[in-house]
Protein backbone atom coordinates (compact mmCIF):
# COMPACT_ATOMS: atom_id res chain seq x y z
CA UNK A 1 0.00 0.00 0.00
CA UNK A 2 1.06 3.41 -0.59
CA UNK A 3 0.02 6.51 0.90
CA UNK A 4 0.12 9.42 0.43
CA UNK A 5 0.61 11.99 3.58
CA UNK A 6 1.17 15.20 4.62
CA UNK A 7 4.60 17.33 5.21
CA UNK A 8 3.41 18.81 7.99
CA UNK A 9 4.38 22.91 8.63
CA UNK A 10 5.26 24.55 5.10
CA UNK A 11 7.01 27.80 4.79
CA UNK A 12 5.78 29.78 1.59
CA UNK A 13 7.09 33.31 0.40
CA UNK A 14 4.79 35.02 -2.09
CA UNK A 15 6.34 37.99 -4.33
CA UNK A 16 4.44 41.55 -4.39
CA UNK A 17 3.35 40.73 -8.41
CA UNK A 18 0.04 38.99 -8.60
CA UNK A 19 -0.03 38.95 -4.65
CA UNK A 20 -3.32 37.53 -4.10
CA UNK A 21 -3.05 34.74 -7.04
CA UNK A 22 0.39 33.37 -6.48
CA UNK A 23 -0.60 33.21 -2.81
CA UNK A 24 -4.12 30.89 -3.45
CA UNK A 25 -1.45 28.92 -5.66
CA UNK A 26 0.34 27.59 -3.00
CA UNK A 27 -2.11 27.77 -0.57
CA UNK A 28 -4.81 25.82 -1.84
CA UNK A 29 -2.40 22.37 -2.62
CA UNK A 30 -0.56 23.04 1.03
CA UNK A 31 -3.80 23.02 2.88
CA UNK A 32 -5.59 19.87 0.29
CA UNK A 33 -2.08 17.99 1.15
CA UNK A 34 -2.88 18.20 4.77
CA UNK A 35 -0.47 20.59 5.70
CA UNK A 36 -0.26 23.54 7.99
CA UNK A 37 1.38 27.00 6.42
CA UNK A 38 3.16 29.96 7.66
CA UNK A 39 3.34 32.21 4.76
CA UNK A 40 5.39 35.86 4.49
CA UNK A 41 3.56 37.82 2.55
CA UNK A 42 5.83 40.53 -0.02
CA UNK A 43 6.52 43.90 2.63
CA UNK A 44 5.77 45.69 -0.75
CA UNK A 45 1.64 43.90 -0.93
CA UNK A 46 0.85 42.65 2.08
CA UNK A 47 -2.78 43.61 2.35
CA UNK A 48 -4.25 41.19 -0.02
CA UNK A 49 -3.19 37.92 1.37
CA UNK A 50 -3.89 39.37 4.73
CA UNK A 51 -7.49 40.21 3.82
CA UNK A 52 -7.32 36.50 2.13
CA UNK A 53 -6.67 34.69 5.43
CA UNK A 54 -9.27 36.63 7.26
CA UNK A 55 -11.48 35.64 4.84
CA UNK A 56 -10.67 32.14 5.52
CA UNK A 57 -11.16 31.74 8.81
CA UNK A 58 -14.59 33.37 8.70
CA UNK A 59 -15.32 30.55 6.51
CA UNK A 60 -13.99 28.08 9.09
CA UNK A 61 -10.58 27.19 8.70
CA UNK A 62 -9.57 25.58 11.75
CA UNK A 63 -7.43 27.98 13.96
CA UNK A 64 -3.41 28.08 13.21
CA UNK A 65 -3.92 26.73 9.93
CA UNK A 66 -2.60 29.21 7.89
CA UNK A 67 -0.38 31.64 9.82
CA UNK A 68 0.72 35.18 8.15
CA UNK A 69 4.01 36.34 9.38
CA UNK A 70 4.78 40.31 7.87
CA UNK A 71 8.31 41.80 7.99
CA UNK A 72 11.10 42.41 5.33
CA UNK A 73 12.53 39.97 3.82
CA UNK A 74 16.16 40.18 4.99
CA UNK A 75 14.64 39.51 8.88
CA UNK A 76 11.07 37.99 8.73
CA UNK A 77 11.84 36.39 5.58
CA UNK A 78 15.61 34.89 6.98
CA UNK A 79 13.93 33.78 10.55
CA UNK A 80 11.37 31.53 9.00
CA UNK A 81 13.28 29.82 6.38
CA UNK A 82 15.83 29.20 8.53
CA UNK A 83 13.41 27.52 10.96
CA UNK A 84 14.27 23.83 10.99
CA UNK A 85 10.39 23.00 12.00
CA UNK A 86 9.32 23.51 8.04
CA UNK A 87 9.04 20.41 6.20
CA UNK A 88 9.13 22.14 2.45
CA UNK A 89 10.11 26.19 1.58
CA UNK A 90 7.98 27.29 -1.23
CA UNK A 91 9.30 30.71 -2.92
CA UNK A 92 8.14 32.60 -5.51
CA UNK A 93 11.07 35.62 -6.04
CA UNK A 94 14.15 36.37 -7.36
CA UNK A 95 17.00 33.99 -8.95
CA UNK A 96 19.34 35.13 -5.85
CA UNK A 97 17.03 35.29 -3.49
CA UNK A 98 15.92 31.52 -4.81
CA UNK A 99 19.91 30.45 -4.29
CA UNK A 100 19.99 31.51 -0.49
CA UNK A 101 16.63 29.78 0.23
CA UNK A 102 17.58 26.82 -1.18
CA UNK A 103 20.77 26.96 0.83
CA UNK A 104 18.58 26.72 3.42
CA UNK A 105 16.46 24.14 2.74
CA UNK A 106 18.92 21.80 2.29
CA UNK A 107 20.86 22.44 5.29
CA UNK A 108 17.25 21.78 7.50
CA UNK A 109 16.90 18.77 4.83
CA UNK A 110 13.54 20.37 3.99
CA UNK A 111 11.65 20.12 0.63
CA UNK A 112 12.11 23.31 -2.06
CA UNK A 113 10.06 24.94 -4.85
CA UNK A 114 11.16 27.68 -6.69
CA UNK A 115 9.74 29.90 -9.20
CA UNK A 116 11.86 32.68 -10.35
CA UNK A 117 13.50 35.10 -12.64
CA UNK A 118 12.79 34.58 -16.40
CA UNK A 119 13.71 35.92 -19.51
CA UNK A 120 10.85 34.47 -22.23
CA UNK A 121 11.34 34.35 -25.91
CA UNK A 122 8.03 34.81 -28.16
CA UNK A 123 9.48 33.34 -31.88
CA UNK A 124 7.73 35.23 -34.51
CA UNK A 125 8.10 32.26 -37.96
CA UNK A 126 7.85 33.92 -41.19
CA UNK A 127 4.02 32.31 -41.92
CA UNK A 128 2.58 33.57 -38.45
CA UNK A 129 -1.09 35.41 -38.45
CA UNK A 130 0.91 38.84 -37.68
CA UNK A 131 -2.12 40.68 -36.38
CA UNK A 132 -2.58 37.98 -33.99
CA UNK A 133 1.66 37.72 -33.20
CA UNK A 134 1.36 41.38 -32.48
CA UNK A 135 -1.89 41.39 -30.11
CA UNK A 136 -0.72 38.45 -28.61
CA UNK A 137 3.45 39.66 -28.10
CA UNK A 138 1.70 42.90 -26.28
CA UNK A 139 -0.42 41.00 -23.75
CA UNK A 140 2.58 38.78 -22.92
CA UNK A 141 5.15 41.61 -22.04
CA UNK A 142 2.91 44.56 -21.26
CA UNK A 143 0.13 43.22 -18.86
CA UNK A 144 0.86 44.25 -14.86
CA UNK A 145 3.39 46.91 -16.62
CA UNK A 146 5.83 43.89 -17.41
CA UNK A 147 6.49 42.76 -14.05
CA UNK A 148 5.71 39.07 -14.24
CA UNK A 149 8.17 36.55 -14.36
CA UNK A 150 7.06 34.69 -17.61
CA UNK A 151 6.55 38.26 -19.52
CA UNK A 152 7.48 37.92 -23.33
CA UNK A 153 10.75 39.59 -22.70
CA UNK A 154 12.73 38.45 -26.28
CA UNK A 155 10.66 39.08 -29.22
CA UNK A 156 12.47 36.91 -32.16
CA UNK A 157 11.31 37.56 -35.28
CA UNK A 158 11.97 35.52 -38.68
CA UNK A 159 14.79 38.08 -40.22
CA UNK A 160 12.20 38.34 -43.80
CA UNK A 161 9.62 39.90 -41.34
CA UNK A 162 11.64 41.42 -38.77
CA UNK A 163 10.63 45.15 -39.75
CA UNK A 164 7.27 45.06 -40.31
CA UNK A 165 6.70 43.35 -37.34
CA UNK A 166 8.62 45.28 -34.95
CA UNK A 167 7.13 48.31 -36.83
CA UNK A 168 3.15 47.29 -35.96
CA UNK A 169 4.02 45.98 -32.42
CA UNK A 170 6.03 48.79 -31.63
CA UNK A 171 2.51 50.86 -33.12
CA UNK A 172 0.78 48.76 -31.18
CA UNK A 173 2.11 49.29 -27.49
CA UNK A 174 2.50 52.89 -27.95
CA UNK A 175 -1.63 52.97 -28.14
CA UNK A 176 -1.39 51.53 -24.26
CA UNK A 177 -3.07 54.03 -22.23
CA UNK A 178 -0.90 54.49 -18.74
CA UNK A 179 -3.00 55.72 -15.79
CA UNK A 180 -4.53 54.73 -12.17
CA UNK A 181 -5.34 51.25 -11.75
CA UNK A 182 -8.33 52.39 -9.97
CA UNK A 183 -9.45 53.88 -13.49
CA UNK A 184 -11.46 51.30 -15.50
CA UNK A 185 -10.10 53.14 -18.65
CA UNK A 186 -6.53 52.07 -18.04
CA UNK A 187 -4.86 49.62 -20.00
CA UNK A 188 -1.40 49.86 -18.11
CA UNK A 189 -0.56 50.99 -14.59
CA UNK A 190 2.77 52.29 -12.69
CA UNK A 191 5.77 49.91 -11.91
CA UNK A 192 5.86 48.50 -7.96
CA UNK A 193 7.89 51.64 -6.79
CA UNK A 194 10.54 54.06 -7.59
CA UNK A 195 13.20 51.68 -6.88
CA UNK A 196 12.49 49.56 -9.30
CA UNK A 197 11.49 52.16 -11.95
CA UNK A 198 15.62 53.31 -11.41
CA UNK A 199 16.21 50.11 -12.22
CA UNK A 200 14.69 49.84 -15.33
CA UNK A 201 16.19 53.47 -16.46
CA UNK A 202 19.92 52.10 -15.92
CA UNK A 203 18.58 48.99 -17.68
CA UNK A 204 17.52 51.29 -20.94
CA UNK A 205 20.32 53.82 -20.75
CA UNK A 206 22.95 51.13 -20.57
CA UNK A 207 21.27 49.15 -23.68
CA UNK A 208 21.63 53.18 -25.63
CA UNK A 209 25.40 52.77 -24.69
CA UNK A 210 25.98 49.94 -26.32
CA UNK A 211 23.87 51.01 -29.55
CA UNK A 212 21.06 49.30 -29.38
CA UNK A 213 17.63 51.59 -30.02
CA UNK A 214 14.69 52.40 -28.65
CA UNK A 215 12.18 51.82 -31.13
CA UNK A 216 9.28 53.21 -29.03
CA UNK A 217 8.98 54.72 -24.95
CA UNK A 218 11.73 54.33 -22.81
CA UNK A 219 10.90 57.38 -21.04
CA UNK A 220 8.39 58.67 -17.60
CA UNK A 221 5.06 60.14 -18.92
CA UNK A 222 3.83 63.32 -18.91
CA UNK A 223 0.70 63.46 -17.51
CA UNK A 224 -1.39 66.97 -18.41
CA UNK A 225 -2.98 69.12 -16.54
CA UNK A 226 -6.32 67.06 -15.48
CA UNK A 227 -4.05 64.37 -14.27
CA UNK A 228 -0.96 66.11 -13.21
CA UNK A 229 -0.70 64.23 -10.37
CA UNK A 230 -0.09 60.90 -11.76
CA UNK A 231 3.21 62.66 -12.64
CA UNK A 232 4.38 61.69 -9.17
CA UNK A 233 3.74 57.97 -9.89
CA UNK A 234 6.35 55.26 -10.90
CA UNK A 235 5.22 55.30 -14.57
CA UNK A 236 7.31 54.16 -16.88
CA UNK A 237 6.13 53.93 -21.04
CA UNK A 238 6.10 50.52 -22.88
CA UNK A 239 8.97 49.99 -24.30
CA UNK A 240 10.70 48.25 -27.60
CA UNK A 241 13.91 48.23 -28.46
CA UNK A 242 15.47 47.08 -31.68
CA UNK A 243 18.88 45.21 -30.56
CA UNK A 244 19.59 44.35 -34.13
CA UNK A 245 21.65 47.97 -34.31
CA UNK A 246 24.00 47.02 -31.62
CA UNK A 247 27.81 47.30 -32.07
CA UNK A 248 28.04 43.35 -30.82
CA UNK A 249 26.25 40.75 -30.89
CA UNK A 250 22.23 41.38 -29.74
CA UNK A 251 22.14 37.79 -27.62
CA UNK A 252 24.99 39.17 -25.39
CA UNK A 253 23.65 42.42 -24.51
CA UNK A 254 23.03 43.22 -20.54
CA UNK A 255 19.09 44.08 -21.35
CA UNK A 256 18.93 41.03 -23.58
CA UNK A 257 20.63 38.61 -20.81
CA UNK A 258 18.83 39.94 -17.42
CA UNK A 259 15.51 40.00 -16.09
CA UNK A 260 14.30 43.55 -16.31
CA UNK A 261 11.10 43.25 -14.54
CA UNK A 262 8.92 46.08 -16.54
CA UNK A 263 7.34 46.87 -19.49
CA UNK A 264 10.68 46.57 -21.99
CA UNK A 265 11.03 43.72 -25.11
CA UNK A 266 14.03 43.41 -26.82
CA UNK A 267 13.72 42.33 -30.29
CA UNK A 268 16.31 41.07 -32.86
CA UNK A 269 16.07 38.57 -36.01
CA UNK A 270 16.92 34.98 -36.31
CA UNK A 271 17.72 33.08 -40.36
CA UNK A 272 15.86 29.90 -39.58
CA UNK A 273 14.28 27.20 -36.94
CA UNK A 274 17.54 26.42 -35.60
CA UNK A 275 18.90 29.67 -35.73
CA UNK A 276 15.56 30.41 -33.44
CA UNK A 277 15.89 28.04 -31.06
CA UNK A 278 20.00 28.54 -30.52
CA UNK A 279 18.52 32.07 -29.37
CA UNK A 280 15.98 31.18 -27.24
CA UNK A 281 18.03 28.65 -25.60
CA UNK A 282 20.80 31.00 -25.19
CA UNK A 283 19.39 31.92 -21.48
CA UNK A 284 20.30 31.19 -18.07
CA UNK A 285 16.67 31.50 -17.51
CA UNK A 286 14.46 28.54 -18.44
CA UNK A 287 11.05 29.41 -17.42
CA UNK A 288 8.32 30.19 -20.35
CA UNK A 289 8.32 30.63 -23.79
CA UNK A 290 5.82 31.41 -26.37
CA UNK A 291 5.78 30.04 -30.63
CA UNK A 292 4.24 31.72 -33.41
CA UNK A 293 3.73 29.88 -36.35
CA UNK A 294 0.65 28.96 -38.20
CA UNK A 295 2.81 25.57 -39.01
CA UNK A 296 1.89 23.13 -36.08
CA UNK A 297 4.45 20.75 -36.89
CA UNK A 298 6.90 23.12 -36.26
CA UNK A 299 5.95 24.68 -33.70
CA UNK A 300 5.58 21.14 -32.00
CA UNK A 301 9.05 21.04 -33.06
CA UNK A 302 10.74 23.50 -31.75
CA UNK A 303 8.85 23.26 -28.19
CA UNK A 304 10.28 19.68 -28.11
CA UNK A 305 14.34 21.44 -28.13
CA UNK A 306 13.44 24.39 -26.02
CA UNK A 307 14.53 24.37 -22.48
CA UNK A 308 11.70 25.70 -20.69
CA UNK A 309 8.69 24.79 -18.49
CA UNK A 310 5.86 26.49 -19.92
CA UNK A 311 5.54 26.76 -23.71
CA UNK A 312 2.54 28.39 -26.02
CA UNK A 313 1.98 28.06 -29.18
CA UNK A 314 0.22 30.94 -31.14
CA UNK A 315 -0.57 32.55 -27.42
CA UNK A 316 1.10 33.77 -24.26
CA UNK A 317 0.92 34.14 -20.22
CA UNK A 318 -3.14 32.79 -20.71
CA UNK A 319 -2.90 29.18 -18.75
CA UNK A 320 -5.19 26.07 -17.03
CA UNK A 321 -4.71 26.24 -13.38
CA UNK A 322 -4.59 22.43 -13.42
CA UNK A 323 -1.31 22.66 -15.94
CA UNK A 324 1.94 22.57 -14.32
CA UNK A 325 3.70 26.13 -14.11
CA UNK A 326 7.62 26.14 -12.95
CA UNK A 327 11.04 26.32 -14.40
CA UNK A 328 14.09 24.88 -15.88
CA UNK A 329 17.93 26.02 -15.46
CA UNK A 330 18.28 29.36 -12.98
CA UNK A 331 14.08 30.13 -13.44
CA UNK A 332 13.94 27.45 -10.51
CA UNK A 333 12.65 23.68 -9.23
CA UNK A 334 9.79 21.67 -8.79
CA UNK A 335 6.70 22.83 -10.09
CA UNK A 336 2.83 24.54 -9.16
CA UNK A 337 -0.72 24.18 -10.00
CA UNK A 338 -2.80 20.83 -10.31
CA UNK A 339 -1.59 17.14 -9.51
CA UNK A 340 2.34 18.49 -9.60
CA UNK A 341 1.60 20.96 -7.03
CA UNK A 342 -0.38 18.73 -4.91
CA UNK A 343 2.63 16.26 -5.03
CA UNK A 344 5.18 18.83 -3.76
CA UNK A 345 3.20 19.31 -1.08
CA UNK A 346 3.00 15.71 0.39
CA UNK A 347 4.88 12.52 0.18
CA UNK A 348 4.31 8.81 0.48
CA UNK A 349 4.48 6.25 2.96
CA UNK A 350 5.10 2.47 1.87
CA UNK A 351 3.28 -0.57 3.92
CA UNK A 352 4.06 -4.01 2.63
CA UNK A 353 1.55 -6.16 3.64
CA UNK A 354 2.39 -10.08 3.72
CA UNK A 355 -0.88 -11.81 3.39
CA UNK A 356 0.74 -15.80 2.81
CA UNK A 357 -0.10 -17.87 5.94
CA UNK A 358 2.38 -20.16 4.50
CA UNK A 359 5.66 -20.69 7.51
CA UNK A 360 8.20 -18.70 6.37
CA UNK A 361 12.03 -19.12 8.22
CA UNK A 362 14.81 -17.83 6.47
CA UNK A 363 17.33 -19.66 8.38
CA UNK A 364 16.00 -23.39 8.86
CA UNK A 365 17.99 -25.54 8.07
CA UNK A 366 16.63 -27.72 4.75
CA UNK A 367 18.01 -29.04 1.79
CA UNK A 368 17.53 -27.06 -1.39
CA UNK A 369 19.44 -23.64 -2.58
CA UNK A 370 19.11 -20.99 -0.32
CA UNK A 371 18.04 -17.44 -2.76
CA UNK A 372 17.87 -13.72 -2.04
Amino acid sequence: IVERIPLGVVGQITPWNHPLLIAVKKIAPALAAGNTIVLKPSELAPATVVELANLLYEAGLPAGVLNIVNGQGATAGAALTADPLLKLIDLTGGTETGRLVAAQAGKNLAGYVGELGGKAPMIVFEDADIEQTVNGAAFASMVASGQTCIMGSRLLIHESIYKEVLEKFAKKVSSIKLGPPQDPTTQMGPVISSLQRNKIEAFLETAVKEKATIVTGGKRPVFDNNNSDLNHGYYIEPTIIDCTTASGEPRNLNIVREEVFGPVVVAYSFRDEQHAIELANDSEFGLAASIWSQDVKRAHRVAQQLDVGIIWLNDHHRNDPSSPWGGMKDSGVGRENGLEAFREYSQTRSIVVNYDDRPFDWFVQEDGVRYS
